[in-house]
């Protein structure tokens, strides 16, 4: 298959993934400074760009995060580090899906992992995405606690809050667009620290 041919398939599959959305120039600039076109990741590393995206195609490796409006498939920096650490591609997922003790739920984070939407990390790892989750799940469920609204539970919502800002980058209009609305960054960061400052 030619490269353009690869290609095209990949950005069939990504909007397939994504819905068919316009990036602007903001959304451009956002994604150039957070993430790396597959084709210098792949110069940097050594790599066939064409063998990379077979992979992705054949959901060995995740998809791109974004197709920049030059077409470019813009890709995290850190694309091949879990492979590495896995011995290699074709390990990968064994690997990966271990990291959750329920093998259903190992099996439906690995399809996350490969669609590429965990644009929602810095660092996409089996231990950053489960700290993620039970962040948000932890931010979501804190207004309901016993103690809602007193000094300690401020210093422990917050505490929250700070530690997924840590883990999360600031997104773009683009992703609210595929995601169908708010995310997480705007739900469980913006909105709690703006309905519930510091005292």
């Amino acid at each position: 298959m030619s490269e353009t041919e690869l290609k095209q398939q990949l950005v069939e599959r990504f909007r397939e993934v994504n819905g068919d959305h316009q990036m602007t120039d903001a959304d451009d600039v956002y994604v150039s400074a957070q993430f790396v076109a597959l084709e210098e990741l792949c110069a940097v590393h050594g790599r066939d760009a064409d063998a990379v995206r077979q992979l992705m195609l054949g959901q060995r490796l995740p998809l791109p995060g974004y197709l920049r409006s030059d077409s470019a498939e813009m890709v995290p920096a850190n694309l091949f580090a879990l492979a590495d650490e896995a011995g290699g591609v074709e390990l990968l997922e064994a690997w990966f899906t271990a990291h959750w003790a329920d093998p259903i739920t190992g099996k439906a984070e690995w399809n996350s992992y490969l669609s590429g939407q965990y644009v929602c990390l810095h660092s996409v790892t089996p231990a950053t995405i489960q700290r993620k989750d039970c962040l948000t799940t932890a931010i979501s469920a804190a207004a309901n606690e016993p103690d809602a609204g007193s000094a300690q539970w401020s210093e422990r919502l917050h505490a929250l809050v700070d530690e997924l800002d840590t883990l999360e980058p600031a997104f773009t209009a683009y992703d609210r667009l595929r995601f169908g609305g708010p995310t997480s960054r705007d739900t469980c960061i913006d909105a709690m620290r703006t309905r519930f400052p510091r005292p």
